[in-house]
């Protein structure tokens, strides 16, 4: 068993009204929360598994409203970090980004490329002012958008360093580009060139074809980690307690499982600092 900390770097909690609103984000985005994911679901799994802590992020079915999970976040602040969203076609989100990590202490943002198909939401002029105000807090940024919309992150992360840019899910490799020796996936791995971008390992059950311990997927993990370095990768999830397996991921104990026992080219300390060491350090647990 690896030392040191133990962080999942993603997971999604929620409530419902009155607790907390509930409704799309993005134009485009569908799907009703019919059914609340509380942070104490979620600790029961950590406690249950012994995960030390969690980066709260927020869904994109409850709104642009932050307060749940920031607030989730602030009661226990040895345990928990905070990602929230920002609209990033509103014209004042430079000072709404602002107001969340000053007054509510959100390490960074989550932006949804693939979720604006006719428009450019990383890559334009009208979001500087924004992405400015996230580095001069020397915020972190979580990207999630599949691979054929990874120029959008390569023509920014070069210009705002102070900023921390992270792959979320990957970038969503499939295990049918191993058939070109995953050559429509090199432009993800080209990433690493940038200090200031990291690599989020996970959702690699959800892109397998086989089963556990998803071998399909081993030899684009394994490519991921030898661009990036394992200092720069780190490990995440996606839901709380039973809503994972619910919404058709695995088992807290199984993604542990995965990097423990189906990971077993990592050595022990690559295992430790893939699973906390690196997220301590990049969020300042």
């Amino acid at each position: 068993m690896e030392s040191g900390m133990i962080v999942d770097c993603h997971v999604h909690v929620w409530e419902m009204p009155p607790i907390a609103p509930v409704g799309p984000t993005a134009p485009t985005w569908t799907s009703i929360t019919e059914e609340a994911g509380p942070t104490e679901l979620l600790v029961a799994d950590m406690d249950a598994n012994r995960v030390d802590a969690a980066v709260l992020v927020q869904s994109s079915g409850s709104t642009w409203d932050n307060t749940y999970v920031a607030e989730s976040a602030n009661a226990d602040r040895g345990r928990f970090r905070s990602i929230g969203l920002v609209d990033p076609v509103d014209p004042d989100n430079a000072s709404v980004a602002a107001r969340w990590m000053d007054d509510f202490g959100m390490s960074g943002f989550r932006f949804h490329p693939d979720y604006y198909p006719d428009d450019a939401v990383l890559d334009v002029d009208r979001n500087g002012r924004m992405f400015k105000e996230i580095e001069k807090r020397s915020g972190i940024v979580k990207v999630h958008n599949r691979v054929g919309n990874v120029g959008q992150m390569a023509a920014i992360v070069g210009r705002y360093t102070g900023i921390t840019w992270i792959i979320d899910h990957m970038m969503y490799p499939e295990p049918w580009m191993a058939g070109d020796g995953w050559t429509s996936y090199l432009p993800v791995l080209d990433l690493s060139r940038h200090p200031n971008v990291v690599m989020m390992i996970s959702d690699v059950h959800n892109r397998s074809g086989e089963g556990f311990p998803f071998g399909d997927m081993h030899s684009v993990v394994m490519m991921a980690i030898d661009a990036f370095g394992i200092e720069r990768c780190i490990w995440g999830t996606g839901y709380p307690g039973y809503l994972r397996e619910k919404n058709g991921w695995i088992s807290l104990a199984d993604e542990l499982r995965l990097v423990r026992q189906g990971f077993d080219w990592l050595t022990e300390g690559e295992r430790g600092m893939l699973l906390g060491e690196n997220a301590k350090r990049i969020y300042g647990f």
